[in-house]
């Protein structure tokens, strides 16, 4: 369903009915953005969409794509870079996990995560800053993960890293142009995501606290980030710092020690006769 013009910007906003995306659009909407939200399922966007627009009162534009579908996706790439009807704001939320090794599990799980996680990134920002860099205005964000810090989370860290370093590039390649790009790399955030995926969340006690992250301090901060034109935003003081030293620390080690912890990858992908 399409809306019917406002004054209003726009953001765009994939993986809009669950958790960070969620959170997104209603922040969004918050701050007067018309929204255009996108995700697998049907009946949750449309839902979706009648709560944003009875709760903000904004024009909501709902669009149906499975990111791992190149023609989907295509679709969604060309809303992003639409001239008549001009998203200002791209928000590129959509992932999932997998608890599993690497070579483990059926090798199409694997591509799928690979074509939403990392093509699907590059695709729809590549999009946007072709559309926003000749109207001089315009804001991307991508979603990553301080484990694409982390040497050893498993495919899932390694598709974070390339959305950490295609930002990064992407913020220098923009400078001077009014176009801005930030990666937000929170730490664990409590969300639907780890139910997803079959892993642990946090619970509430005061140690979950310092270390699991409320969802809507990941969504203000790194918003505020992007508009102050941060490339790179880590919320929390706690988290900057862990980010910081894994930013320093031998990757060796680094990757040695997260496998020796209980979150680590020898548990969180378990194989055959462990």
């Amino acid at each position: 369903m399409t809306s019917v013009p406002s004054s209003r910007p726009t953001a765009l906003v994939t993986g809009a009915t669950a958790g960070l995306g969620a959170a997104y659009a209603r922040s969004l909407a918050g701050r007067g953005f018309d929204l255009v939200v996108v995700a697998r399922d049907a009946g949750r966007l449309e839902s979706t969409a009648a709560t944003l627009r009875a709760d903000f009162g904004v024009d909501v534009e709902v669009l149906v794509a499975d990111l791992s579908d190149r023609a989907a996706l295509g679709r969604v790439a060309e809303r992003v870079g639409s001239t008549t009807a001009p998203v200002d704001v791209l928000v590129n939320n959509a992932g999932f996990g997998l608890r599993q090794r690497f070579f483990d599990g059926d090798p199409a799980d694997h591509e799928r995560m690979f074509d939403v996680l990392c093509r699907a990134v590059m695709v729809l920002s590549r999009a946007a800053a072709g559309a926003m860099v000749p109207r001089g205005r315009g804001w991307v964000l991508n979603v990553g993960s301080v484990a694409g810090l982390v040497p050893g989370g498993g495919h899932y860290s390694a598709a974070k890293a390339y959305v950490i370093v295609l930002t990064e590039t992407l913020a220098g390649e923009l400078r001077g142009t009014g176009v801005r790009a930030t990666v937000v790399e929170p730490g664990y955030v409590r969300t639907e995501f780890h139910a997803r995926s079959g892993m642990a969340s946090g619970g509430r006690s005061a140690l979950s606290s310092r270390i699991w992250l409320d969802i809507d301090d990941v969504v203000d901060a790194s918003l505020d980030d992007l508009f102050a034109g941060r490339a790179v935003s880590v919320p929390t003081k706690r988290w900057k710092a862990v980010s910081a030293v894994l930013d320093v620390l031998p990757r060796g080690l680094v990757s040695t020690v997260w496998n020796r912890m209980p979150s680590g990858a020898a548990r969180r992908h378990p194989t055959r006769g462990a």
